[in-house]
């Protein structure tokens, strides 16, 4: 019996064996990294009509690169889009994709908790070229067809959230957009497209910060798009081949590398992370815990409407709100305090201080982001150890 296609394949197989299979040249099962700036042209009416977009081969890697191409056919594939665009970190594919749509004089509709350097970007940048941003409570998806405005041209969410894990309901937000006739682009970043596909839930786009999870070693620093073809080249024109923000071919490897064991990788994180919620919220010393993955959290039903795992991200508070913390944090032996998230290792971070810094005190209590907040992502390890160090921890506060 002939093999099956992988492209036709699950979600595992695809994400081992890629979106087409062996390297078609050679047969390399590792797919080759072409670390080349340039590429040669045979002649010159082959160069005229690669430049002319007549011939779809190779010019010059800013561009396009062979090991690149790889990395997004497969996360093309394995979010259910068109095309993807790789970009030089997760930034840039926020970036990129919203200047794809926008002009001065528009506005993004946003969820009021986003990743910090996201917020940054909107309230900074973009506000001096002309380009507002107004936010709502993601909660509740009603909020976001009461602020649309003749001015808004998207509608921008992350779920779950950094850091206060919301969960925002696609399905319901997307039939907001398709009524207004507003793209919806998510930041699928924490669920990642084994535990959450949200064009299938309705989105235009997706975004990957692919540091993150895709990767998984925190080796390597890239973003990634995933939508329909024609908006790919819009995102492409701009991100790419305008702006220059692209993945070198190494870094493109390293993700593909990290790939092949996303599925494994995260339903350990999602173990390790219920086990360690758990504790944490059965712990005199906690105030509350949030993960989608508790019965506890407020959108508990929605994340498993919408999500196969609930993913390796928790955030919790000590009762003694910021001394209490950080005392706890600097108390830890093996877990790391350190910012980004989804490598092997146990990563903590305190976000009004460290990832969440742009927003206002206002802002932070307004989104429940206390000063005594605590963001962890857990990692690889043994679950009982991961318990042990924070429960040593928490002894000494």
């Amino acid at each position: 019996m002939k093999p099956q296609h992988p492209g036709k394949a699950r979600f595992a197989t695809r994400c081992v064996h890629g979106s087409g299979g062996p390297d078609s040249a050679t047969g390399a099962i590792s797919p080759p990294i072409y670390q080349t700036s340039t590429f040669a042209f045979p002649d010159m009416a082959t160069a005229a009509a690669r430049f002319s977009g007549a011939d779809p081969g190779y010019v010059y890697s800013r561009l396009r690169n062979p090991t690149t191409d790889g990395f997004e056919r497969e996360m093309a594939s394995l979010e259910g889009g068109g095309d993807a665009v790789a970009l030089g970190s997760g930034m840039a594919a926020v970036a990129m994709t919203l200047l794809s749509y926008l002009r001065p004089g528009d506005q993004i509709l946003a969820s009021r908790t986003l990743y910090g350097g996201t917020h940054a970007l909107f309230e900074g940048h973009f506000k001096d070229m002309g380009i507002a941003a107004a936010y709502v409570d993601a909660r509740d998806p009603e909020r976001f067809a009461a602020a649309v405005d003749e001015h808004t041209k998207v509608i921008y969410t992350e779920t779950p959230a950094n850091p206060n894990l919301c969960v925002v309901d696609l399905r319901a937000v997307a039939a907001v957009a398709r009524d207004h006739r507003l793209p919806l682009v998510v930041d699928n970043t924490f669920a990642t497209p084994y535990f959450q596909r949200p064009l299938e839930l309705g989105a235009e786009v997706v975004v990957h910060s692919a540091t993150k999870y895709i990767g998984g070693h925190g080796d390597a620093l890239g973003g990634v798009v995933v939508g329909a073809k024609e908006r790919m080249a819009a995102v492409r024109k701009t991100g790419v081949k305008e702006m220059g923000a692209v993945m070198s071919p190494f870094t493109a490897w390293l993700l593909l590398r990290g790939l092949k064991t996303l599925p494994v990788r995260m339903d350990r994180h999602a173990l390790n992370a219920l086990a360690t919620a758990r504790f944490l919220e059965g712990h005199s010393k906690v105030a509350r815990v949030l993960y989608p993955g508790l019965g506890s959290h407020p959108q508990h039903a929605v994340a498993r409407a919408q999500m196969s795992g609930f993913g390796g991200v928790l955030s919790f508070e000590l009762k003694g709100g910021r001394p209490a913390g950080e005392k706890f944090i600097d108390a830890l032996g093996m877990i790391a305090i350190a910012v980004s998230l989804g490598d092997c290792d146990t990563l903590i971070e305190h976000p009004a201080s460290m990832t969440h810094r742009s927003y206002g005190a206002d802002e932070l209590a307004a989104l429940g982001i206390s000063q005594g907040l605590i963001r962890l992502s857990v990692g690889l390890e043994d679950s009982e150890d991961l318990i042990a160090d924070l429960e040593q921890a928490l002894e000494r506060i």
